[in-house]
């Protein structure tokens, strides 16, 4: 069988035992006959064949080859082989989106009849979409504790076959003990995977702590300007083949432009996440002592109540944070319209620092008892700390606080 990578050139790196920043810069490049050394976008929908037979072949999987760019395409396929080398993973697939991802996994591994068991502090659209749509289809959910390890074995059933989490969670900064629950995972027969949208690999790879399955929204820190939507599964061949089943069939695809342009992007992760980092830890220590500020959560505070498990799977405390005002809405917003230079958006992960109330944008859709279950008032405020100078950050912030 011909391999892929013939067909686009001779050049590969030898990546045998890089670093996770090498493997950054050059997992998954191979240059066409052109030697370009920056890697080509391929911006086409079909691809020709040499003759009917060679066509037939490569539809059918006999000849490896590109078939269509739903789910064949040279640029989402450097992009998928740099993220799966990153995050320690056989393979990968790109989606359109973080969504996308979740519900490609969804559709690739479950039936009617099974059992899921999501953890009850996750980004508000994954709710939904087990709420509203998995239930249509005769799958029953549960939701677990993310930092009770027990709660999720005693949810377990014989018909369980997924476990879902986000570590940390969005937005309170909870942290999972991933390696404890692939265990209860494993021993219920259940698929474990892990939404690594905060720390990226970069931060934290799941699959060493024994998850099945990684998920980004690449839309995030991995793209890192907020330029382009996009999302990626990560896992074992034997995991990713039904997804690429999938996005060939239903077609929830990303783009030849936006797989570049996260590829770019994946170049620079490990610098600007420890920027990241390191800014939002100056904004965190002055929340954390301002006269108004309730709480503070960020994985970075030495008085997170589970910093030993944070210094075990991540690498860096990464650049979300999320604080508590008296006053609930009322008071939020007041901080969040207060601020002149942070964007009031609920995107987050980048350069620029972002800032919005969870209970009515990114948690907004779900009941008040589901966002009070997963740690969200009416009083917390989210921020993505950027690139700029956090003193900045810090500037913008107090007009609102210092008034309440």
């Amino acid at each position: 069988m011909t391999d892929i990578h013939d067909l686009l050139g001779p050049y590969q790196s030898d990546l045998t035992d890089a670093e996770i920043e090498t493997l950054a810069v050059r997992a998954g490049q191979y240059r066409t006959q052109e030697h370009e050394h920056s890697e080509a976008i391929f911006p086409s929908s079909s691809y020709v064949f040499k003759s009917a037979a060679e066509a037939q072949a490569t539809f059918r999987g006999e000849l490896e080859g590109n078939v269509y760019s739903r789910y064949t395409n040279p640029t989402v396929r450097t992009f998928e082989e740099r993220l799966a080398a990153m995050e320690g993973g056989e393979a990968g697939a790109a989606t359109a989106s973080g969504m996308a991802a979740i519900l490609s996994v969804v559709l690739a591994h479950l039936k009617a009849g099974d059992h899921v068991i999501c953890s009850q502090s996750v980004f508000g659209s994954t709710i939904n979409l087990f709420e509203k749509y998995l239930r249509k289809f005769g799958i029953d959910i549960d939701y677990a504790d993310p930092v009770n390890t027990a709660d999720w074995k005693a949810k377990s059933r014989a018909e369980t076959r997924l476990f879902f989490l986000e570590s940390p969670s969005n937005p309170v900064m909870e942290v999972a003990d991933l390696e404890a629950i692939a265990a209860v995972a494993k021993d219920v027969g259940a698929l474990f995977a892990v939404d690594n949208c905060f720390c990226t690999p970069a931060i934290q790879r799941p699959l060493d702590f024994g998850a099945d399955l990684v998920i980004h929204s690449a839309t995030k820190f991995i793209d890192g300007q907020g330029r382009c939507l996009g999302g990626a599964v990560v896992g074992s061949k034997e995991l990713i083949e039904p997804v690429v089943g999938v996005l060939r069939t239903a077609g929830p695809t990303m783009s030849p432009f936006n797989a570049w342009v996260f590829t770019k992007g994946l170049e620079t992760l490990s610098i600007r996440m420890k920027a990241h980092t390191e800014n939002c830890a100056v904004v965190a220590e002055w929340l954390s002592q301002h006269p108004k500020v309730a709480r503070v959560n960020f994985c970075g505070l030495a008085s997170h109540p589970q910093k030993a498990l944070i210094d075990k799977q991540q690498r860096l405390a990464g650049g979300v944070l999320s604080f508590e005002v008296e006053g609930g809405k009322d008071a939020a917003w007041q901080v969040i319209d207060s601020t002149r230079m942070i964007s009031i958006t609920a995107n987050l992960g980048d350069t620029k620092t972002t800032i919005t109330h969870p209970a009515t944008t990114t948690h907004g859709r779900i009941t008040e008892e589901e966002r009070l279950a997963a740690g969200i008032s009416q009083g917390l405020i989210r921020v993505a700390v950027g690139l700029e100078n956090p003193q900045d950050v810090i500037k913008d912030l107090a007009r609102g606080l210092d008034a309440l």
